[in-house]
């Protein structure tokens, strides 16, 4: 009688078959982890409340400071993503609050600029008006941030160093009353222990440096606005480095 032999795989190849299935299975998991992690890490939402100086009129909107900030962070061990940047050339504090604060609040932001105020002094607005719609803005943001401590407050540079700057005087003392306006500034923020970032001084470089200087005559060029980010990152990465609260 013919016995049919049964095969049957070698215990070689059968532990080898099981390594690779188990060693698949184990690359899968983790792949798995990798991306459930990858999803859990937000990146920071931040939004600009600003004027020509915040959407880099001169230079362009990816030359603005806000956008080099955002850049630098995110290369630098923190997730940011610059979700709206509103600002307006021309605009008042006043606008910000009718027309920017809207937009800025429907982003959701975690993190905030503002930069506003040059065009309140340049259209005569009294110190006292400036102030007050001043503690509106900030007060807003404040209350729409879920970390109020994550407000960044940029001062307003002295244009008058430029070629056309006494073209928007009206033969007042142009720096002096910005310097007033940043005073103003200063105090409303340290009511509300909110940093704020002094551009004042880079921004007077302008006078002997035309290279700083916008083909406009008015505004600060590409190298400029790069200058004013390299006081403005150490602060906001400061900010952010701290756990949200």
């Amino acid at each position: 009688m013919h016995i049919k032999h049964r095969s049957i795989a070698r215990p070689s190849v059968f532990y080898a078959r099981c390594l690779i299935i188990l060693v698949c299975l184990i690359a899968m998991l983790a792949s798995a982890q990798t991306n459930d992690s990858v999803q859990t890490v937000a990146a920071i939402r931040y939004a600009v409340i600003g004027d020509s100086y915040s959407c880099g009129e001169g230079a362009s909107l990816a030359e603005s400071w806000p956008a080099l900030l955002t850049r630098h962070l995110s290369t630098n061990g923190l997730a940011v993503s610059l979700v709206s940047n509103p600002a307006k050339t021309g605009w008042t504090r006043q606008q910000a609050l009718d027309d920017e604060l809207p937009v800025w609040k429907a982003a959701k932001p975690d993190f905030a600029t503002l930069q506003i105020g040059v065009n309140d002094w340049v259209q005569g607005v009294d110190a006292g008006t400036f102030r007050q719609h001043l503690i509106l803005l900030m007060d807003a943001m404040l209350k729409a941030l879920p970390d109020t401590n994550r407000l960044l407050v940029v001062n307003i540079p002295d244009f008058s160093v430029t070629p056309t700057g006494a073209m928007y005087g009206d033969g007042r003392n142009i720096s002096d009353g910005l310097a007033g306006f940043n005073k103003i500034i200063k105090e409303e923020a340290s009511k509300r222990n909110l940093k704020v970032v002094d551009v004042f001084p880079l921004s007077q470089k302008m006078h002997d440096d035309h290279s700083l200087i916008a083909r406009d005559g008015l505004h600060p060029s590409a190298r400029e606005y790069a200058l004013w980010e390299t006081v403005v990152y150490p602060v906001a990465h400061e900010l952010l480095s701290k756990p949200a609260r």
